[in-house]
């Protein structure tokens, strides 16, 4: 057995073996691994420790991405009905691997209805069928390997990784890559002994307990860390849960799952009740229960790299979803994007038939309709028809509205100018678009309208003067409307206000700051009722709550950046742009 503290400066290699011999062992009570890692020869080598450690009659398929409904689930068997005349079921790749493992390539690109549908036939062990006019439950008892070659900012669906026990990460590897520590043969052996291994009591209530004061909310990781404890007992040739199978347990199942802002908190005294056991017992089982429990917590903790625990993928995924995809949101289109499946329609010009949906649709009424018509070969009816649907992500436009009045002018445009400069580096692989509003004087300007061509950003910018009154609510005005032509255009709009939000111009071009900051308000206002995404930037050398009230109208996002430097201030942008998709 594994010490979980020699895996405190990096991911041990002898602890991800161990997690591909405890898969083998139970492959459906654990859920599975999610295995964060590029494609490679590591990888490889531990997906043949997989694969050589599990039953030879038990399957390990691999299924990709963008597998459709039809070939994950199931359905009408398209060949052999219109071979047959009636309906025939063809079993999707979940139920063909029922009993074994299916590998998810690419599982940071999984749609989530997808990863819903998976992580239902995990929770449930069978696959309810109920597509193509057929109704059937398949049992599909199954374990998933979630590939996962996401980079750090992206994160596969979390109603899936949730479900799978073992989060094992080989990136950064340390140490030789020995041998796995059990052999298919005991691998095998504890197959056999695992239904007549016992937990008792307290362990889950150790677990439990070191769940909650990592962090955990969730009630799947201790028992998914119970799973694993039994597993190592069989492993070890044991009917009993010990104390060092629930510590390996945490450090591999829990550890990963923790959270920054975990704090150790000490156990509540179990309240007194009439007819209870005597005060001596209660007392020595709860000194027990808190002594394996303060065990489980320490070798969770000894197993979390010191310092690294906040920027741990499984603790960042454990707080939310992480972002999919690249920029815009996603919409429907008619002719081209990413196919989302089927549906009924009629033929328009520019409507794409699945003709294999469609032969599907048709099937199973063939020898009805034979019956009534002499024509030969396949019917169909306009009923049939199936047309192919598409999703693409829209262009992402950043509008940067800056405030050009005043003395510093000159040094926020210059913040604005080397922001715009690198955003657009990385416009040509994300497709996003930049503009750029300037508001000084009386009026705003549309300095720079929406692109992606660093030189003409470059000269656009060159000579725009500064100093003059502040007119907030004319720059908000103009950004409300670039932004929404740019909605309309099927882009997505994302508002960057770059003000100390001390307004003096009304509207209608006249002085005096009360009737302006009631404008300005009022601006804010419908920027929020269209519901565009905005981020205010707090240019003031002291940031003062008027510009705060002013992003709370505008629905923004608040950021106090005096001394903000062009790296800073379009780290923010990504970091506000990465929200809207």
């Amino acid at each position: 057995m594994n010490d979980p503290a020699a895996s405190a400066e990096a991911p041990s290699w002898a602890d991800a073996a161990l997690a591909a011999c405890l898969l083998a062992v139970d492959p459906a009570g654990l859920g599975g691994a999610w295995l964060r890692a590029r494609p490679g020869p590591l990888r490889d080598r531990w997906l043949a420790i997989l694969r050589e450690r599990l039953p030879p009659e038990l399957p390990l398929r691999r299924l990709p991405a963008n597998a459709p409904d039809s070939r994950v689930l199931g359905g009408l068997d398209l060949g052999a009905t219109l071979l047959a005349g009636r309906p025939v079921v063809e079993r999707g790749v979940l139920a063909e691997c029922d009993g074994g493992i299916v590998v998810l390539a690419m599982v940071e690109r999984l749609e989530p209805g997808a990863a819903a549908r998976i992580a239902a036939v995990l929770d449930t062990g069978a696959v309810a069928l109920e597509r193509d006019g057929l109704a059937r439950r398949l049992p599909a008892r199954i374990g998933a390997v979630a590939l996962d070659e996401g980079l750090a900012d992206e994160r596969p669906p979390a109603a899936l990784t949730e479900r799978l026990a073992l989060p094992v990460a080989l990136e950064g590897i340390a140490g030789p890559l020995d041998d796995p520590p059990h052999s298919p043969a005991a691998i095998a052996a504890a197959r056999a002994l695992l239904p007549h291994v016992r937990a008792a009591a307290v362990v889950a209530e150790a677990l439990c307990k070191a769940a909650a004061q990592l962090g955990i909310a969730s009630l799947r990781p201790p028992l998914m860390a119970l799973r694993a404890a039994r597993a190592l007992a069989a492993l070890g040739g044991r009917e009993d849960v010990t104390a060092a199978d629930a510590t390996m347990a945490a450090a591999l199942v829990l550890a990963p799952r923790a959270l920054p802002t975990a704090e150790a908190t000490p156990p509540e005294p179990a309240p007194e009740q009439d007819g209870a056991e005597p005060q001596d017992a209660i007392g020595e089982e709860n000194e027990a229960t808190g002594a394996l429990a303060e065990s489980v917590v320490a070798a969770a903790r000894a197993a979390i790299p010191p310092g690294l625990l906040a920027a741990m993928p499984f603790a960042a995924a454990s707080r939310g979803p992480g972002a999919a995809g690249r920029s815009g949101q996603p919409r429907r289109a008619a002719r081209r994007g990413q196919p989302i499946g089927t549906a009924p329609g009629e033929l328009r010009p520019g409507a794409r038939i699945s003709l294999v949906e469609t032969l599907r649709a048709a099937a199973p009424w063939q020898a009805l309709r034979r019956r009534t018509s002499d024509v030969p070969g396949l019917l169909l009816r306009k009923e049939d028809l199936r047309l192919t649907r598409f999703r693409q992500r829209t262009e992402t436009t950043a509008i940067f509205a800056v405030d050009a009045s005043g003395s510093s002018a000159l040094h926020r445009l210059a913040e604005a100018k080397g922001a715009v400069e690198l955003l657009l580096a990385d416009c040509y692989a994300r497709r996003d678009r930049v503009a750029v509003i300037a508001f000084r004087g009386t009026a705003a300007t549309l300095l720079l309208p929406p692109t992606t061509s660093l030189t003409r950003a470059r000269r656009g910018l060159a000579g725009l003067p500064g100093g003059g009154p502040t007119p907030v609510a004319s720059g908000i005005d103009a950004a409300v409307a670039l932004a929404a032509s740019e909605r309309r255009a099927g882009r997505t709009p994302l508002v960057v206000l770059l003000t100390d939000g001390q307004a003096n111009i009304a509207r209608d071009g006249t002085a005096g700051r009360a009737r302006a900051t009631e404008d300005a308000t009022a601006a804010a206002r419908g920027l929020r009722a269209l519901g565009i995404a905005a981020l205010l930037v707090d240019t003031a050398p002291r940031p003062q709550p008027v510009a705060a009230r002013l992003a709370e109208g505008m629905g923004a996002r608040y950021v106090p950046l005096p001394h903000a430097g062009a790296a800073a201030l379009s780290g923010t942008v990504r970091a506000a742009r990465g929200q809207t998709r």
